[in-house]
């Protein structure tokens, strides 16, 4: 099954599956949708937001989506860069996810994030608009991220209470154990790829409680391997992926330095999107 095939999403007759028209998304390179490349925009990134919403613009008409998101952002830049900016849009569903970089900082205090998380939150949902939070992945299943384990999970329950106070809705990748499979990431092995976002993109429709026909896709078997091949496709990843990710972290540099929003304002999807 071609992910074409598995994302085509019929529009039901004369029935409306959900009340958004206007679908705005912040956050950072989760959002933004790095590790899933566009065939239809060299350079560009696809993800499960574009995913989300390209089933939405099936079912509705004059539905448009605009997604701010930008790779590498701290929730303090989110938060001022973004908030202002997405309810000038006046979506009527709007997505954040954030704070997943200051996680997995060391030093950094998950209680004090959820507390900046939480002024967006209660600035977004002020608008009347349809607030969809994420709880972070469970990283016990990657040996590099295994150790910030505990801050993520006292983060998602800051989350949702956030999302209980706010009457929020909340899309759990905590609770998808699917996507604990490195065959689910990008090279990098921090960013999802086709497969992990279009699992995402099948986890946020659930959540919205949005009819759809996203079917799950399974990824190739992984092929055996010599301990010595491994350790040097280990070495490898350390040397192009992780330490670049370091060094930026020492000089307080960004992959999203100079980089602006893929989609800054609302429009129609396109469908069905070439994979």
């Amino acid at each position: 099954m071609t992910d074409q095939d598995s994302t085509r999403t019929s529009p039901l007759d004369n029935e409306t599956v959900h009340p958004w028209r206007r679908f705005v998304a912040v956050g950072d390179s989760f959002t933004e949708g790095i590790g899933d490349p566009d065939p239809a925009a060299p350079g560009g990134h696809r993800g499960w937001a574009d995913r989300v919403a390209a089933v939405l613009a099936q079912q509705v008409d004059d539905f448009a989506y605009a997604n701010l998101a930008v790779r590498g952002k701290l929730i303090a830049q989110i938060v001022a860069d973004q908030i202002e900016p997405a309810v000038s849009l006046r979506p009527d569903l709007v997505s954040i996810c954030a704070g997943g970089n200051d996680v997995i900082r060391p030093g950094t205090d998950p209680d004090a994030i959820a507390a900046q998380l939480e002024d967006a939150v209660a600035r977004l949902a002020s608008t009347g608009a349809s607030v969809l939070l994420f709880t972070g992945i469970d990283t016990g299943f990657t040996p590099v991220f295994r150790p910030f384990r505990g801050k993520v999970a006292i983060y998602n329950e800051n989350v949702r209470a956030i999302a209980d106070r706010h009457d929020c809705i909340i899309a759990d990748q905590w609770a998808l154990k699917v996507v604990q499979d490195l065959r689910f990431f990008d090279d990098d092995r921090l960013h999802y790829n086709a497969l992990g976002h279009h699992e995402v993109a099948r986890m946020a429709l659930r959540a919205l409680n949005v009819p759809n026909d996203l079917t799950a896709m399974q990824p190739e078997a992984i092929p055996m391997r010599t301990w010595r091949e491994a350790r040097s496709e280990d070495l490898g990843w350390a040397r192009e992926h992780l330490v670049p990710w370091v060094l930026r972290r020492i000089r307080h540099q960004s992959s999203g330095d100079n980089i602006g929003a893929k989609r800054p304002d609302p429009a129609p999807v396109v469908w069905p999107q070439a994979d």
